[in-house]
């Protein structure tokens, strides 16, 4: 299987597991070492591709696209699992013989929703993890409806996260594979919005390939968003059962379990302090649209406030390195949520070096 216009140096395949035909980009060397990229929500393995192309060549990277997203399989997801339906997948992917030896070691680098999917792989399989790097990454909590640094629900149903928060105009963008600028919830205008720290934008054919990588993705009640439940709590809606919000929702996505597994594997946590998404500020969070004004009925602070999704981070990798783990975080200043293309030297000099230090050759 080969993708369209993909860089010099990338390859392109699809292979099928007992669980779901996955389609994989890799680069470097075959017997190198294995570092394996996890794209966020909306997005697919090739917003890596400017990464793997300038990786050092002895680093096998492998970025494979989610389950329904990109070119891998429409399954559905089973939110009530958080991110485990995603963990598995990788884990039947990794132990195909022809990504990489048996057992073999790698290294984790996940972005955003990505995030969650390595540190649910390091919680369900430790011993196959040789370092994780989150970049930008969820919060051990999810996204949305809970507050504090321990992370208690704002609401029982925790309601104000899920499915239900998608803005329905962008989701029916996606829908109709929308490649126009001409509303501010089209695709492309989101990503140069969000993803990003305005005015920042990647040239234009390449913004192309992006935009058509986040029109790849399956819109549904089993995919994306997922489906939801009225709630009589603000803002009304609750999780439901299925999809990518679903499963990232705080009703069902925690994390915690990564400070107490065995053995631990150095963490570098990256961030841009200009993270629209991922922040104690987030302009998808309605803790935050509702303090804003942007959501009517908002039951105020002691209720209902943003949610410290940077602070609920530090506080898990606070408790992992007082348990015997070592993590670093790492700030990039002018930086939104996509540390990787923003500030692509500046982000590969820090993997990199990581990299060296806690495998060096």
């Amino acid at each position: 299987m080969t993708a369209a216009n993909l860089l010099p140096g990338i390859s392109s395949s699809k292979l099928a597991t007992s669980r779901l035909g996955t389609h994989l980009l890799s680069s470097g060397a075959p017997g190198g070492e294995p570092v394996v990229l996890l794209h966020g929500n909306v997005s697919s393995g090739r917003f890596y591709e400017e990464l793997m192309a300038a990786m050092p060549p002895r680093y096998r990277c492998l970025a494979p696209d989610l389950r329904g997203y990109g070119g891998s399989d429409r399954a559905p997801i089973d939110a009530t699992r958080g991110m485990r339906d995603f963990s598995d997948d990788l884990f039947e992917l990794l132990s195909q013989p022809e990504v990489l030896p048996a057992k073999r070691k790698v290294h984790l680098l996940g972005w955003s929703a990505g995030g969650g999917v390595a540190m649910q792989f390091a919680i369900d399989h430790p011993e196959r993890v040789t370092s994780l790097i989150l970049m930008a990454p969820v919060s051990p909590y999810g996204f949305g409806g809970t507050k504090g640094l321990d992370g208690a629900p704002c609401w029982p149903d925790f309601a104000g996260c899920g499915g239900g928060g998608a803005n329905p105009e962008f989701v029916k963008r996606i829908a109709g594979q929308d490649t126009s600028e001409e509303s501010p919830f089209s695709p492309r205008n989101v990503m140069n919005q969000f993803y990003f720290r305005p005015p920042f934008r990647v040239p234009r054919a390449r913004e192309d390939v992006l935009v058509s990588e986040m029109l790849r993705m399956a819109v549904s009640d089993g995919t994306y968003p997922g489906n939801m439940e009225p709630s009589a709590n603000w803002p009304g809606v609750a999780p439901g059962r299925l999809g990518m919000n679903n499963a990232l929702s705080g009703r069902y996505c925690n994390l915690t379990a990564l400070a107490d597994i065995s053995p631990r594997p150095p963490v570098l946590w990256i961030r841009g302090d200009s993270d629209q998404i991922v922040s104690d500020s987030s302009l998808f969070d309605f803790g935050q649209l509702g303090k804003l004004g942007l959501v009517p009925g908002w039951p105020g602070e002691s209720v209902f406030p943003p949610q410290p999704m940077v602070g609920q981070m530090r506080a898990l990798l606070d408790r992992y390195r007082a348990r015997g783990g070592t993590a670093r975080e790492e700030v990039l200043e002018g930086v939104g949520h996509s540390p990787h293309l923003e500030a692509p030297e500046k982000f590969r000099a820090l993997l990199v070096g990581f990299l060296e230090q806690v495998a060096p050759r």
